[in-house]
């Protein structure tokens, strides 16, 4: 077996056939990333004329060290239970390094640790790829350990609907009726999705930016989204969904929906009244007494939303996300909702619209990415996972981080050396 230099051609071709493909392993991301400064090498383990696996690997230069690291976004292309297969790339690929004078190779494998079920639960009997980890460990990796929090480069826990083979009735079914109840009621409401233009950029970026300042995180420049529009969107890897609310829409379907209430229940005190209607007496006020909760609850809601078209105008934005698609799935990376309307929910509709996507187009699932291992109410996060819990679906664990050291030396100096840069930096944050 040879490791050799592919083209972007070769190694797209290999990757597009591979059943662990993301949009990581892609040359669009490649050609992202050398905007900041990362440089791409495509390489791929040869096998009697025939590629048994590759990578694209991202180098850079360290600060200070002036030594470089090799990043596989998302791992290698290749089979980790093939020990003798990881073996040879892994070798091959430090004499690679080596020459490129790199210290060490990062890789966040996306492979699926052991099967877990909507709780997090582990799944007896399902999959289970210990045998990954293993390899990676006996071959001289030094793993990270299996975190619970959002602490790697990506998300080691996520959460995904499988939508292959199913139709959209059948993943309804399996969201918490609390779940659909929203999404009807956003329906009525008006809201709707679109798919936003790129001079649209600066609402997406004024999105996540009010959604930073809420939830306390550090958002990207506009600059980072514009460079991602303009190295995925034309491949198809990147949509940029938002939701807005017509309350024009909004009033009209209230007025229909206070008119029926009303006919409902003169309707029913006509015919009573004329002996028209048999009906228990208990059930005759109780059937009253909704359609007068529902009167009173829709002429509240049409002066409210009186109120919202004198704020707004006809049509407010409500919030985005920014989807990525491409191999298996669909995958929700950044989103986020405009402060002042949080209580419309359009995250919901949002998701819903992706996951409907990846339905149509017959993707094998919807990722609504990061969430944490830690499933304890106590958790800061857990209303995160309660939310994309409610979907239905299933947790998501990865085999985890990993580095191959090549240089002890320099690796141990990198590290010390990176360690302090952080302390000085947050230090003077906080000054």
């Amino acid at each position: 077996m040879k490791l050799k230099t592919l083209s972007e051609k070769e190694f797209q071709k290999f990757a597009d056939n591979n059943p662990e493909i993301t949009f990581y392993q892609t040359k669009s991301w490649a050609h992202l990333k050398k905007k900041n400064g990362w440089i791409a090498h495509y390489l791929g383990l040869e096998d009697k004329n025939n590629l048994v696996a590759a990578s694209l690997i991202l180098a850079k230069t360290l600060p200070i060290i002036k030594k470089k690291m090799f990043y596989a976004p998302r791992g290698f292309l290749i089979d980790y239970k093939n020990k003798e297969v990881l073996k040879e790339f892994t070798n091959q690929l430090k004499d690679y390094a080596k020459k490129e004078h790199a210290i060490f190779v990062k890789i966040d494998p996306y492979v699926e640790y052991k099967e877990r079920d909507n709780n997090g639960d582990i799944v007896g009997n399902g999959i289970d790829n210990s045998i990954c980890v293993e390899n990676l460990k006996e071959l001289g990796y030094k793993h990270f350990g299996f975190n619970l929090m959002q602490d790697t480069l990506q998300p080691r826990w996520m959460h995904v609907i499988e939508t292959e083979g199913k139709t959209l009735d059948d993943v309804m079914k399996e969201m918490e009726s609390k779940t659909r109840q929203i999404l009807r009621k956003n329906e009525r409401s008006g809201i709707h999705t679109r798919e936003i233009a790129k001079e649209e950029l600066p609402l997406f970026k004024d999105i996540m930016q009010k959604t930073s300042d809420r939830r306390e995180f550090v958002d990207r420049p506009l600059s980072y989204y514009e460079s991602m529009w303009n190295s995925l969107h034309d491949d198809g890897i990147l949509k940029i969904l938002v939701a807005e609310i017509d309350f024009t829409e909004f009033e009209k379907n209230t007025k229909e929906e206070l008119e029926t209430n009303e006919k409902e229940l003169k309707d029913r005190i006509y015919k009573k009244e004329h002996d028209i209607l048999k009906m228990n007496p208990k059930k005759y006020e109780q059937n009253n007494k909704k359609n007068e909760s529902e009167i009173e609850r829709l002429k509240k809601q049409l002066e409210k939303i009186k109120d919202y078209k004198e704020k707004y105008g006809d049509k407010k934005l409500l919030g985005g996300i920014l989807f990525l698609i491409y191999g298996n799935e669909v995958l929700s990376l950044h989103g986020g909702t405009l402060d002042d309307v949080m209580q419309f929910q359009s995250a919901y509709t949002i998701h819903f619209a992706g996951v409907k996507y990846a339905v149509e187009n017959h993707y094998k699932r919807y990722n609504f990415y990061g969430i944490t291992g830690d499933f304890r109410k106590e958790n800061p996060l857990y209303g995160l996972y309660l939310f994309k819990k409610s979907f239905g679906g299933h947790v998501v664990e990865l085999i985890g981080e990993f580095d191959y050291i090549i240089s002890p030396f320099w690796y141990h100096t990198y590290n010390i050396a990176f360690n302090a840069y952080h302390k000085i930096k947050n230090l003077r944050k906080k000054k």
